[in-house]
């Protein structure tokens, strides 16, 4: 299974258009029967780059179903690990960007969201979250109360991780430490983002960690080479972060995994995606085979819209993921309680409109 460039069909956008006056949900409304569908347990939960909005990092597209930034270009797996000088100037392409846009991921922190789903997986209501993001926000709102072991065995990161760095032979290294190395090769690149740091400067960033910037050329821009391969004898820059580029096959054993706790939940509960990516649609698709209820939160058009056994609720998670707990778990469980008062509510700049 290779991951596409992400497409919504037109005519589902156009639908979306139409319908756009029509009779909305309250807060109070939603949060009620999202609880009702929580309330049995068993749920498996698919997250999108939505749920991530309220922690400052921008989704692809708004509340439209369209491309935020219309010039959005992808770099595509096969561009990023090809040896010939080609290839090298699309790492070059994707390393400054990435360098420039990892720090605001990973200083980002989870908001509300993050913490209401983390508490229905504290409690078992959710034995298993499939998360399209590569950001690691989940695994944070989670890190007081499960260990590493549990973290990975109770969620799946569908596409990877920006937290880690391998070679094209293998070797990884964690992210923190590449970053250092692309600071020490790249003094001029370190000192142009300190600057934009002081200045307060911040270019757009993308949900995969990297940056957009108009006009400035990365020719100079120098990827390191991995030090086991020179340990071993060869030359190697070919580097890519743990996350499936478009054009990339999904691990089989991530594939066999996603699709093994779609079948072991009871109901398959979706938000913040648009389910534009097959990946994550093809999950969906799977529990409707299985004839599973299936609910979804999202605010605009989605891939899913109109598909018989879906039911929908348009709305940002930010306004009702905490209620919804509150519905489910009650108030006596301290843990629960002091996830239900954390998070952040950080969204990033309007471009025109408000990202989903």
């Amino acid at each position: 299974m290779r991951v596409s460039v992400p497409t919504i069909p037109q005519a589902i956008l156009s639908a979306a258009e139409l319908s756009s006056n029509a009779a909305k949900t309250t807060p109070a409304e939603a949060a009620q029967r999202i609880a009702e569908f929580f309330s049995p347990g068993n749920v498996a939960v698919i997250t999108g780059a939505g749920v991530s909005v309220d922690s400052g990092i921008r989704a692809y597209r708004g509340v439209k179903g369209r491309y935020l930034n219309p010039n959005y270009k992808p770099i595509f797996y096969h561009e990023l690990m090809d040896p010939s000088p080609k290839g090298f100037a699309y790492r070059q392409r994707y390393w400054y960007a990435s360098y420039l846009g990892y720090l605001p991921v990973r200083e980002a922190l989870p908001n509300p969201t993050h913490y209401a789903l983390a508490a229905l997986q504290y409690k078992d209501v959710v034995p298993n979250l499939i998360t399209q993001n590569v950001d690691g926000l989940h695994h944070k709102a989670l890190a007081k109360v499960w260990t590493k072991r549990q973290m990975e065995e109770r969620m799946l990161e569908l596409h990877g991780t920006l937290h880690n760095v391998h070679c094209s032979h293998g070797h990884v290294t964690d992210r923190d430490t590449f970053q250092d190395w692309l600071s020490a090769t790249n003094p001029q690149w370190k000192a142009f983002a300190d600057n934009l740091e002081a200045t307060g400067q911040k270019p757009r960033t993308n949900p995969d960690g990297d940056v957009v910037l108009e006009g400035v050329s990365y020719d100079d821009f120098v990827v390191p080479e991995c030090p086991t391969c020179l340990m071993e004898g060869r030359h190697n820059r070919t580097q890519k972060p743990e996350l499936i580029f478009f054009g990339e096959s999904i691990r089989p054993e991530v594939r066999t995994r996603s699709y093994e706790d779609i079948t072991s939940s009871s109901r398959l509960f979706i938000l913040g995606t648009t389910l534009a990516t097959f990946s994550a649609f093809r999950l969906l698709k799977h529990a409707l085979d299985l004839h599973k209820p299936v609910l979804m939160l999202n605010l605009g058009p989605t891939r899913a819209d109109g598909l018989s056994g879906v039911e929908k609720i348009e709305m940002e998670s930010g306004e009702v993921m905490r209620e919804v707990v509150r519905n489910v778990l009650g108030s006596d469980d301290a843990t629960v309680n002091e996830m239900l008062v954390s998070g952040v509510i950080k969204p990033p700049p309007e471009d025109g409109e408000i990202d989903s």
